[in-house]
């Protein structure tokens, strides 16, 4: 029985080494360019209907992002299984490792600014796009070269947004929207341009 465990031990270590090396192929252009729709669909909304307080304004964006969040989840899912067959739970543990600090971090700044410091809200926006960035560039290697780009935009642009809206009671949807639908296409253009390169090689 120890023999056994061991060698079972052995092959899990080699598959966490083979995902490590293996480029991830999980995410999907067609649901990152949704997610860049739903930031621009809530932007609109809150311009149409603006939030009451900073609190409401944010609870919309939770909102879109958990929708963003699962679109993005279906469709690794499904892709995973089929692009890497073995290897499917191993390379979708690397992914969710490489973005779920990211994830709690920013749900976690939220929350301690909307209890303890709701007039520092406008440090929310900013942060989230540089969270955003900083897991993009955790995952890195395991992503097509051109993520890189997606990532610099979310950090460079999460620190502008944050110098733009400083000591604002009020807070523009577009500042949330339009960072994240940019840097969102522009994920998706580079994934759909890594498929099609796939493909062509097949």
């Amino acid at each position: 029985m120890r023999e056994l465990n061991e060698a079972l031990a052995d092959i899990e270590a080699i598959r966490r080494r083979m995902a490590a090396g293996t480029e991830f192929r999980g995410f999907g252009p067609t649901a990152l360019a949704a997610t860049a729709g739903i930031a621009l669909a809530t932007a609109g909304l809150q311009l149409l209907v603006p939030p009451a307080t900073a609190l409401t304004f944010f609870v919309g964006w939770i909102v879109a992002a958990v929708l963003c969040v699962v679109l993005i989840a279906v469709e690794m899912v499904l892709r995973t299984g089929r692009a890497h067959g073995g290897l499917a739970d191993a390379m979708l543990h690397q992914a969710i490792q490489h973005f779920l600090p990211a994830g709690f971090a920013g749900a976690a700044f939220a929350a301690i600014i909307a209890r303890f410091s709701p007039d520092q809200a406008w440090l929310i926006p900013g942060l989230w796009q540089v969270l955003v960035g900083l897991g993009l560039f955790a995952a890195a290697p395991s992503l097509p070269r051109g993520a890189m780009l997606a990532a610099a935009w979310y950090f460079v642009c999460g620190f502008a947004v944050m110098m733009m809206l400083a000591g604002q009671s009020t807070i523009s949807p577009w500042a949330m929207a339009l960072p994240f639908a940019i840097g969102q296409t522009v994920l998706a253009l580079v994934i759909h341009r890594a498929s099609g390169s796939d493909h062509a090689g097949l």
